[in-house]
């Protein structure tokens, strides 16, 4: 089933094609609305009155707070050192690898199509730029990007439009 029982809906969350998702161990918050073809695994949390676009990856250990917009195609990573097997050849499992948490800030802006490593934390209200790839924290209010992102702004002085 793509909605699993172990997920956590609060209030009115509006998931536009139920059967075209996967979500498990997740907990979404009131308001919130997640497109189609996203993914949210266990152990991760969106706040309310979020926005997830479609083809989005949001691994464990992922924490959105409220007023997010993720875009089309985000990407989110939390093993800095993957791999299939250990050096003796034997499949990882889960003792094998750490989860490194990911937050991202109230009212954050993520344009299509980012990458964004393990361990981040992306600034309340900050904007990240479609294609950037975020390797290192990003402050309140900044605006990034590019590859990696880097700080080209403050959202406070640019005017949406």
């Amino acid at each position: 089933m793509p909605i699993s029982d172990s997920v956590v809906l609060r209030g009115e969350v509006v998931i536009h094609h139920p059967d075209l998702v996967n979500l498990y161990g997740c907990e979404v918050g009131n308001g919130s609305r997640i497109g189609a073809f996203v993914e949210i695994q266990k152990n991760s949390y969106i706040g309310e009155r979020c926005k997830i676009s479609s083809h989005t990856f949001i691994c464990e250990g992922v924490t959105i707070e409220d007023e997010v917009f993720i875009g089309h195609g985000v990407m989110f990573t939390n093993d800095r050192l993957p791999r299939a097997t250990n050096l003796d050849g034997s499949a990882q499992s889960e003792a094998d690898w750490k989860v490194e948490p990911t937050l991202v800030r109230k009212g954050a802006s993520i344009g299509s199509n980012v990458t964004i490593t393990p361990g981040v934390t992306i600034g309340e209200r900050a904007l990240i730029g479609a294609g950037a790839v975020v390797t290192r924290d990003i402050p309140d209010f900044a605006i990034a990007t590019g590859v990696p992102a880097r700080v080209v702004g403050d959202a406070r002085t640019t005017k949406a439009g």
